[in-house]
């Protein structure tokens, strides 16, 4: 036992040296090109999701021909499952990066997320199992968040997320509609080979260009620095709801908001284009438009109602405009209804800001990180239970198709559409019912909180693990809490 013990030691301390060599050179001075920037991880961010981007609608297609006759509910536990190992898995890869360092992590998402993509057209069972489990290391955003914030003075982090997150949006207007076109003309399979291409540059980036942000924090007795259950304890932040009754309800108003909307963008273009009869051009317009029209809502439209009417108020008001949408997308039986929706739908997007930038302006400073800590961790919870919650409310609403999507018609509608009407003419969208109502509960209890407080958490160790839980969880000012359009999971 004690000669095994040596063993295992002794290979342990082989395989941390040789993840260290390939970080850091000798002396202790970064690889990579230049000097740590907040460009390199715009860089690793855009093409991972551009490459994702393009799948979007050879995804929607294999998805069905994989699980015909289950397709919304197979597709909620796929995203579900990888939503909670996200979750779940989060704090400990923040937590070792803060020891490792960044660029190993960063090498280790990204080449997990995307692992799945070379899949889709070798083995498609394949390919959803891996998504599914690729949740583990689905993390990417994370490690870029706390790469940008090694970097970064305080004053400077707000716009560097900002840019992270637009770029992420960018990626996503382009590359579903380059995706769909490339299809069109030379078949989906060439549009996966381009995909597996961009994510091997992603990759070779990192390994070559991406320089490590933490190189000054690496010595070798932190390499072998314990990691407590602390630090990796998902559910860490969320022991502390109950502490105080203003945070109390807004980590309330959060979830009942945010549970619909994760539901909502793992399935919804799914149902655009299996249900209304969109084709894979109308989808990837859709996304174009919607992701154009959020940052418009983000910026401009956030700022200006921040300043006229108030922190709460808008809250109330991206409440209500959520409530308009998921409602418009449940009766709406025409794809007029669906653009619509999704005008609304971009507005809506406001909720999520105004709620970081009241706990900004009501928390103390040394609170910060452990109320944002909570929200972060009540959406990422909620990444993982609102696309299986959307799937079983298909699946129990027998919302599904039994045969392949028809011809498109030359206004771009097809077959589909009468089949659904036929199926259920009533209620096209119950999941988004469900989700209006959840909304609904989430305004009314956002009526209670109050524009001006002082919120009181006692954050314990919070802080001298804060760095741990991946960054988002830091101290953060209003623009910080910006987050993409859509979640890792959800793409």
């Amino acid at each position: 036992m004690t000669q095994g013990g040596k063993k295992k030691k002794r290979a342990v301390n082989r395989s941390i040296m040789l993840a260290k060599k390939i970080i850091i050179k000798d002396g202790g001075t970064p690889q990579g090109i230049g000097s740590p920037s907040v460009y390199h991880a715009v860089i690793v961010i855009f093409l991972e999701f551009f490459a994702w981007g393009l799948l979007t609608a050879p995804t929607l297609v294999v998805l069905h021909e994989t699980f015909p006759k289950h397709t919304f509910l197979m597709n909620g536990l796929i995203q579900g499952v990888k939503g909670l190992l996200s979750f779940l898995s989060a704090p400990l890869i923040g937590a070792l990066s803060d020891v490792w360092g960044r660029k190993s992590f960063l090498l280790l998402t990204v080449f997990f997320t995307c692992a799945p993509i070379p899949l889709m057209k070798i083995s498609p069972w394949w390919y959803f199992a891996v998504i599914s489990v690729s949740g583990v290391f689905a993390v990417t955003f994370s490690v870029v968040f706390a790469y940008v914030a090694d970097i970064t003075q305080e004053h400077e982090r707000s716009m560097a997320y900002g840019l992270v997150s637009a770029t992420f949006a960018a990626s996503l207007v382009t590359s579903p509609a380059i995706g769909a076109y490339l299809g069109r003309v030379y078949g989906d399979s060439l549009v996966v080979v381009l995909a597996t291409a961009i994510a091997l540059l992603d990759i070779c980036f990192i390994l070559v260009a991406v320089p490590e942000s933490l190189p000054e924090k690496m010595r070798p007795a932190s390499w072998g620095a314990p990691i407590s259950w602390e630090q990796a304890d998902p559910f860490a932040s969320l022991k502390k709801v109950g502490q105080d009754s203003i945070v109390l309800l807004i980590c309330i108003t959060v979830f009942l908001s945010y549970l619909p909307e994760a539901g909502q963008y793992s399935s919804f273009f799914l149902y655009l284009r299996q249900i209304m009869g969109f084709s894979s051009e109308s989808v990837a317009a859709f996304i174009a438009v919607l992701g154009i029209l959020s940052i418009i809502a983000q910026t401009i439209v956030l700022s200006l109602l921040m300043r006229s009417i108030g922190n709460k108020n808008t809250i109330l008001l991206g409440l209500g405009f959520q409530i308009l949408q998921l409602a418009w997308y449940g009766f709406g039986s025409e794809p007029w209804m669906m653009w619509a929706a999704g005008a609304v739908a971009a507005m809506s997007s406001i909720t999520f800001p105004a709620v970081s930038a009241l706990v900004s302006r009501t928390a103390d400073a040394d609170q910060q990180g452990v109320v944002q800590g909570m929200i972060t961790g009540i959406r990422g919870l909620c990444n993982g239970l609102g696309p299986a919650l959307y799937g079983f409310i298909f699946y129990i609403f027998h919302v599904e198709l039994n045969e392949l999507p028809m011809p498109e018609s030359p206004s771009g509608g097809s077959v589909v559409t009468q089949y659904r009407l036929q199926q259920n003419s009533i209620i096209p969208g119950p999941p988004f019912l469900f989700g209006a109502c959840s909304v609904l509960l989430a305004l009314l209890v956002a009526l209670f909180i109050p524009e001006h407080t002082n919120l009181n958490v006692r954050s314990s160790n919070w802080k001298k693990h804060g760095g741990s839980h991946g960054h988002p969880h830091s101290p953060q000012a209003p623009g910080e809490a910006k987050e993409p359009l859509l979640q890792d999971t959800n793409v």
